[in-house]
């Protein structure tokens, strides 16, 4: 398999105007944009990945432009890459080979590991340590706590299965399916499903976070903390760009970014 972006250069993505006033101006097509690149490579096909998703593929080992459709938010910039491959792998999603970006947006997902264990009625705090390096547990992240479980229906129910062959009061039958949910972290012959929370933006910065469990009856465990986690805010697209001036001697060209 040959599956790179090594060679490739040039990559550049031109508004798809659709229509043109006398003076030049235009109006662009919404989400949609002409990639073009440049290769060394004379026998391979191109694959076009838009934020690390399959977009499409070249017909021919000449081409080297592709109209691709892209996400319409303006608050997070578009990640556009463009791969070489073999000929017969041209129509292959190869999505999983690629790197993640790192976090565009400033948030952090934590995903928690619901498992049988857990009472009914019990809650989720979440905790950060504001970059300080110290989790603060007397001020929650979130607003208000997480229902552990919010119907009696989503725990093992009692009497839907062979009774007593799982916690008091309730049996397995509702439990999630060997092989449907997060293999290998559930008891034997039950798997365990999880459930994400996502906090609101951070600014950049190192972060730690933690997670307290709370019962009925207010009784509260110890806090359970994440490793450093770094955070990147999501860079801000350019409004407008404008020449400021052009340097005929030196060939230096200034631009305005806002």
């Amino acid at each position: 398999m040959t599956f790179t972006g090594n060679g490739i250069e040039k990559v550049r993505a031109f508004e798809v105007p659709a229509g043109i006033w006398a003076g030049g101006r235009c109006v662009g097509l919404p989400r949609t944009v002409l990639v073009k690149w440049h290769s060394c490579w004379s026998n391979m096909f191109y694959q076009v990945y838009v934020n690390g998703q399959y977009a499409g593929a070249t017909v021919d080992n000449q081409q080297r432009q592709m109209i691709v459709q892209t996400p319409t938010s303006l608050e997070t910039p578009v990640r556009i890459e463009v791969f070489a491959v073999e000929v017969e792998e041209a129509n292959t999603d190869f999505s999983t080979e690629i790197e993640p970006s790192i976090g565009q947006s400033g948030r952090v997902r934590i995903c928690l590991l619901r498992s049988q264990n857990l009472p009914i009625g019990a809650t989720a705090q979440i905790y950060f340590d504001n970059g300080t390096g110290e989790i603060d547990y007397d001020n929650p992240l979130n607003n208000s706590s997480i229902r552990v479980w919010p119907a009696q229906q989503d725990k093992a129910g009692f009497g839907m299965s062979r009774f007593g062959a799982s916690d008091f009061g309730y049996d397995s039958a509702a439990a999630v399916g060997f092989g449907k949910g997060s293999f290998g972290n559930g008891q034997f012959g039950l798997d365990a499903d999880t459930f994400e929370w996502v906090n609101a933006p951070l600014q950049a910065g190192v972060y730690k976070f933690a997670l307290k469990i709370t019962n009925e009856a207010g009784n509260e465990s110890s806090g359970s903390e994440t490793i450093q986690v770094t955070v990147v805010p999501a860079a801000r697209p350019a409004e407008q760009v404008s020449v400021s001036s052009f340097d005929k001697q030196t060939n230096q060209l200034v631009l305005s970014v806002s």
